[in-house]
C-alpha cells in the first residue's frame, strides 16, 4: 500500500475509534462490523476516490464529530484502532501502532477544534467527486489587482546571449537505515532496513546502491553531489524541492527529521561549497508526516520547531531578511540578480493530507496574499519570477480552493512568472497553465522534477535547466532541461555511473520549451505513440519493468491540468475522462 493510502486507511481507523468506543462496545472478536469494515477497506486500498471512500469519509467524520461532543475518548481510541488495524490485515503490528500513535494526538485536537460537517471536510479532503462544497474562487478573500498589462510575446535570446544553469535535485528521501543485503519484501511500506527481518533463501536482497522497492541510501546521495561536482562546473545555481527524510512514516520523531535536514545540508554543503543553494519545504519534513499546522496553531502542536529549523539551515544560503517569513510559514523570496527574483513556496498549506487545514484552511499563513503582493512589487519594478515548491499545485493533493486561487495568481502575473518549479511524483512531468476564459491558451510552464530517490521503481534522477541569463531586458524563460540519471541495476553491480538521459528539445524535437510548445508536444503524444512512449520512458526516470497500457489519455490530462480537481482543458481526449478516474489514476501513481 503506498504511503499516502496507507495514513488516509490508518487515520481513517483513528477518526473511527472516536465513534466506537462511544457508540459501540470493544471488538473482542470478529462480528458483522468487522466484516463490513473489511469491504470498506478494500474499497479503500482499491478505489479511494470512489462512492464508497466517499460514504466512509462523511459516516466516520459525522461519527468522530458526535461522539467527541458526547464525551471526551483518547483512552480507547488507540486499543480500537490497533484491533480494527489487526483485523483489516491493513499492515503489520508495528506499523499500525506506530501511525496510530503518530497521529491520534493530531485527530484528537483536529475532530475537538474543527468547524466543518462532514460534506466539507470530505470535499476538502476527496474533493469535488465526493462532496461540491462551495465555489472556490468565494472561499477566501485573497485581493489580485485587476489590471494586468498586456502580455508580450517572448523573443528568443539573440545568439551568444548569457546563459544560467540551473541545477534541481529533490526528493531525495535519505533512509540511514537503508541496509545493503536487506529484505526489499519485508510486507512493510518500506524495507530494505537493518531492522527487517532478512530476506530467505534465495529470494532478492537489497543492493550497495538502492533497490527499486526501497529509500535512497546515504552512499547513493553522496555518488550523486560528488557526480555534480566533478562534472558540473558551469552550475549557478541550485533549487532543492523537499522531501528529505525516508517514507517509515509510522517511526519518526522530530529529533529524527531534524538530524535528517541537518545530514543533507551538511552533504550539500560539502560537496558542492561554492554554489548557493535555494530549497523548499516538503510534505516529509514534518513528523508526523503532512503535519503543518498554520501559524494560528501554538503550543506542544504547532510546528514552530520545523520553521525554526529550516530558518537555521536554510540561513546558510539565504539572506538574513528572509527569516522572517520562513520562521512564519516556511516561504521566503529574495532578489537573486538585478531585475530577477525567486519565490520559494510551502504547498503542504494546499496539501489534502495536512488535516490541520480541516481547522483553518482559508490562506493559511496569509502565504498567497503574501504571493500576491510580492509579485505586485516585482511587476512594478519590472522583475521577472521563478517560482519554485514541492507539491504541484495541479495535483488532486492540492486542496481544490488553494489551487484555483494560486491559478488566477499565476494568470494575472503572466508576463511576470516566466517558470515554475515542483516535484513530489518522483517522476519527471510537467503541468501546462491555460487561460481561465477559454482553457484553451496556454499561459505558464510547471516543471516537475525527478526524484533522486527510487521510491517507487524510479532510477535516482537531477536536472539542469538553461535559463536566460543576465543582461538588460531578459525574459528570464528556461531555455532547455537536461536530465541525468543513475541507472541502478548496472551501479548495483559495480558500473556506477551517473549519466546524460535526454534533452527536452532534442528528444522531443521542440522549437523551444515555452509554454505552447508543451502544449503543441502533449497534442503530438496524442498522435504519436512512439513519442509517447518515449516520453514515458523518461517520466519513470528510464527505470526498467513500466508500460502504459490504456494509461496514455489519462496522463495526457495530468500534463493539462495545472489546477487541482479540473480537468476541463483536456478536450484532445478521444474517450470521456471523468475527474473521478484522474485522481484514483493519481493515487495509483502518487505514493509520496
Amino acid at each position: 500500500m503506498g504511503v499516502k493510502r496507507q495514513v488516509f486507511v490508518l487515520v481513517s481507523l483513528v477518526f473511527f475509534s472516536f465513534a466506537f468506543v462511544s457508540f459501540s462496545k470493544p471488538l473482542d472478536e470478529p462480528n458483522r462490523f468487522v466484516s463490513w469494515m473489511k469491504r470498506l477497506d478494500d474499497d479503500l486500498r482499491n478505489k479511494i476516490m470512489s462512492k464508497g471512500a466517499c460514504i466512509a469519509c462523511k459516516l466516520l467524520t459525522f461519527l468522530a464529530q458526535t461522539a467527541f461532543l458526547v464525551e471526551k475518548v483518547e483512552d480507547g481510541v488507540a486499543y480500537e484502532a490497533k484491533m480494527l488495524c489487526r483485523n483489516l490485515h491493513i499492515e503489520d503490528d508495528r506499523v499500525c501502532l506506530g501511525v496510530i500513535s503518530e497521529f491520534k494526538n493530531e485527530v484528537f485536537t483536529v475532530v475537538d477544534q474543527v468547524y466543518l460537517n462532514p460534506d466539507e471536510v470530505c470535499g476538502l479532503w476527496l474533493g469535488p467527486t465526493c462532496a461540491h462544497i462551495r465555489d472556490p474562487s468565494g472561499f477566501w478573500n485573497i485581493t489580485i489587482p485587476d489590471k494586468k498589462p498586456p502580455v508580450k510575446p517572448i523573443l528568443p535570446p539573440k545568439p551568444g546571449s548569457p546563459v544560467m544553469r540551473v541545477l534541481q535535485f529533490s526528493d531525495v528521501h535519505i533512509d540511514h537505515m537503508y541496509q545493503e543485503g536487506s529484505n526489499p519484501n519485508c510486507g512493510e511500506p518500506l524495507c530494505c532496513r537493518s531492522n527487517d527481518k532478512p530476506p530467505g533463501p534465495g529470494k532478492p536482497k537489497a543492493g550497495k546502491y538502492g533497490d527499486y522497492k526501497c529509500d535512497l541510501p546515504p552512499i547513493t546521495f553522496e555518488s550523486m553531489l560528488k557526480h555534480i561536482n566533478e562534472t558540473h562546473k558551469d552550475i549557478d545555481y541550485v533549487i532543492w524541492t523537499g522531501d528529505i527524510p525516508p517514507h517509515n512514516i509510522w517511526n519518526q520523531t522530530r529529533s529524527d527529521q531534524i538530524s535528517a535536514l541537518k545530514y543533507a545540508v551538511q552533504m550539500v554543503r560539502r560537496y558542492l561549497p561554492e554554489l548557493k543553494v535555494y530549497p523548499a519545504v516538503g510534505n516529509h519534513e514534518s513528523a508526523p508526516v503532512n503535519s503543518f499546522p498554520p501559524p494560528v496553531i501554538t503550543g506542544h502542536n504547532s510546528n514552530q520547531w520545523l520553521r525554526n529549523s529550516l530558518a537555521q539551515y536554510w540561513n546558510i544560503w539565504l539572506p538574513n531578511d528572509t527569516i522572517p517569513t520562513i520562521e512564519k510559514g516556511g516561504f521566503y523570496t529574495l532578489l537573486l540578480s538585478k531585475g530577477f527574483r525567486l519565490v520559494s513556496l510551502n504547498m503542504n498549506y494546499c496539501n489534502n493530507m495536512n488535516w490541520w487545514l480541516l481547522i483553518d484552511n482559508v490562506d493559511p499563513a496569509q502565504q498567497l496574499q503574501w504571493l500576491i503582493d510580492t509579485l505586485q512589487q516585482a511587476e512594478d519594478n519590472d522583475e521577472k519570477v521563478h517560482i519554485i515548491g514541492h507539491i504541484l499545485p495541479g495535483s488532486s493533493d492540492c486542496l481544490k480552493p488553494w489551487s484555483w486561487n494560486y491559478y488566477k495568481i499565476v494568470n494575472r502575473y503572466q508576463s511576470t512568472i516566466t517558470a515554475q518549479f515542483f516535484a513530489h511524483t518522483h517522476s519527471d512531468e510537467f503541468e501546462i497553465f491555460y487561460d481561465e476564459k477559454t482553457r484553451r491558451i496556454p499561459t505558464n510552464i510547471a516543471f516537475i522534477g525527478p526524484s533522486v530517490t527510487t521510491y517507487q521503481t524510479h532510477n535516482p534522477g537531477y536536472r539542469i535547466y538553461e535559463v536566460d541569463g543576465d543582461y538588460p531586458n531578459s525574459s528570464r524563460v528556461v531555455l532547455n532541461h537536461e536530465t541525468y540519471i543513475l541507472d541502478l541495476v548496472e551501479a548495483n553491480k559495480g558500473n556506477v555511473q551517473w549519466k546524460f538521459e535526454y534533452s527536452a528539445k532534442e528528444a522531443y524535437d521542440m522549437p523551444s520549451v515555452l509554454p505552447e510548445d508543451w502544449n503543441n508536444l502533449v497534442h503530438r503524444f496524442s498522435k504519436n505513440t512512439t513519442l509517447f512512449n518515449k516520453f514515458y520512458k523518461y517520466f519513470w526516470q528510464s527505470a526498467p519493468g513500466h508500460s502504459c497500457d490504456g494509461c496514455r489519455s489519462y496522463i495526457l490530462c495530468r500534463l493539462m491540468t495545472g489546477r487541482s480537481h479540473d480537468s476541463s482543458a483536456c478536450t484532445l481526449m478521444q474517450d470521456p475522462f471523468s475527474e473521478e478516474k484522474r485522481e484514483y489514476l493519481d493515487e495509483s501513481l502518487a505514493m509520496c
